[in-house]
């Protein structure tokens, strides 16, 4: 959630969806990952939606929707909530800890894992993510120490 947008209890969405309907009004939208809230009102401002929902949210809270009502990947595109908790490994089989979160980044995002490496989520590094199994393959060498 962003800053307020007058006094009714309307807020900006920061980094919205591409979807216009994700905030429509009646559309349902999760706040911190615990409640389910009602989009009541809709409108924009400056390109970015502004909304207020059926019950006050904390600022800075993020915003989520069903997962229900999530489109489904195609081939070799993944959500950010399914690649957290998947073992990587480096080609060759070497273990290199858990995904602890996606972060966004500027040139891409970055796989934070749990035993304080951060890979780029690119191909010349993400080699194999197999959601069935629970892993994600890397290339050799970008999990090598960096140099001051």
């Amino acid at each position: 959630m962003g800053r307020p947008h007058g006094l009714d209890g309307s807020f900006f969405v920061e980094q919205a969806s591409d979807d216009p309907e994700r905030f429509a009004v009646g559309a349902v939208v999760y706040v911190d990952s615990e409640r389910a809230e009602v989009v009541v009102s809709k409108r924009g401002s400056g390109g970015r939606p502004v909304i207020r929902l059926d019950r006050e949210a904390p600022r800075g809270a993020d915003l989520a929707v069903p997962r229900e009502a999530l489109p489904p990947t195609v081939e070799g595109e993944y959500y950010a909530f399914q690649l957290v908790g998947l073992e990587v490994e480096e080609e060759g089989g070497r273990m290199l800890g858990r995904v602890a979160q996606v972060a966004p980044g500027v040139a891409n995002d970055v796989l934070e894992l749990d035993s304080g490496l951060a890979l780029p989520l690119v191909e010349a590094c993400v080699r194999e993510v197999d959601l069935e199994h629970g892993r994600i393959v890397i290339a050799a060498g970008f999990a090598e120490p960096q140099l001051p």
